[in-house]
């Protein structure tokens, strides 16, 4: 099988391949594991040189990433010596859902949503994305915690939307249609290898912990304008694809696009049980999901 090494890290074990982390990524990473309860108030952070090692980064970095957090009072203690120790909380920490939630990043948000639908004994994750990159970093931190122990679900249904290599994307292309090819060969390569990432990383948790583990794709006719993820029948994350004219370079070349920046896509959240806005919007969100399912996808083969 062949993978993307920059996300092939994200079982949490092979990680010397992927391109160096940035101080802020090291401390956007450390604050969802402590937002989400993954590193709980008075416990002590593993040491400088554990971090380093795990993001593949100097100590500098580590330190840089640590102050941005003391700064924010996610951390006390922070020095050169012994390790921080997260901060107290003022009580539970619980995600903001209903008409008053704001959205945020969907690496901000869809991480502690993601761990926390792990932690149910069947998790049944639905996406509907472009290439599924956001989905791959996310399963990051509950497949560690599945493999430290701390979570065990005992099954595991993933079905995920992505567009047919055989259509004209409406997004990405290139902005000189003479680099067409490039560009769509560049987004096929993605999304195959994104996808068989995810495939393998959690059909591995078959042979490791016994869990009973389905992930099925299949292929849209369009380009979805915007990425939809239900968790367990009761969450559901919408965000907009927003197009912007971005520079990629493919194959030595600098090419001028139009993309989006599905990373940084706001996410709005919707649970169901939180009112009938809420609840509604669960409801139409996996009819439409399972209409497009059973109707017009097709079978989807990750190969080139």
């Amino acid at each position: 099988m062949s993978v993307d090494p920059e996300h092939a890290s994200a079982n949490g074990r092979a990680r010397s391949q992927r391109p160096q982390a940035s101080h802020r990524e090291v401390a956007d990473a450390l604050r969802i594991r402590i937002r989400s309860g993954v590193l709980r108030p008075g416990q002590r952070m593993p040491t400088q040189a554990k971090l380093a090692d795990e993001f593949g980064v100097e100590r500098g970095a580590v330190r840089q990433a640590l102050r941005i957090l003391q700064s924010e009072h996610l951390l006390t203690n922070v020095s050169k010596g012994s390790p921080a120790t997260v901060a107290p909380v003022p009580g539970p920490v619980r995600f903001a859902v209903g008409p008053e939630a704001p959205p945020q990043p969907t690496m901000v948000a869809l991480t502690p949503r993601i761990e926390a639908a792990f932690a149910a004994p069947h998790v049944e994750i639905d996406a509907l994305c472009l290439t599924s990159v956001s989905l791959n970093l996310a399963l990051g931190e509950p497949l560690r915690l599945i493999h430290a122990g701390r979570l065990e679900p005992a099954k595991i249904d993933v079905r995920v939307l992505l567009p047919s290599r055989n259509i004209d994307l409406a997004f990405p292309t290139a902005v000189d249609a003479s680099a067409e090819d490039a560009v769509h060969n560049r987004w096929l390569a993605q999304r195959n290898a994104q996808g068989q990432v995810l495939q393998h990383n959690l059909q591995a948790l078959r042979a490791t912990h016994g869990v009973d583990v389905q992930v099925t794709f299949r292929a849209l006719p369009f380009t979805p304008p915007v990425k939809l993820y239900l968790l367990n029948g009761v969450e559901a994350l919408f965000a907009y694809y927003t197009l912007g004219r971005h520079e990629r370079e493919i194959g030595h070349e600098h090419l001028q696009t139009y993309d989006a920046e599905g990373t940084r896509s706001m996410l709005f959240a919707f649970e169901r049980g939180s009112g009938l806005r809420d609840t509604t919007f669960v409801t139409q969100s996996r009819l439409w999901f399972n209409a497009l399912w059973e109707t017009i996808s097709s079978e989807l083969k990750l190969t080139s």
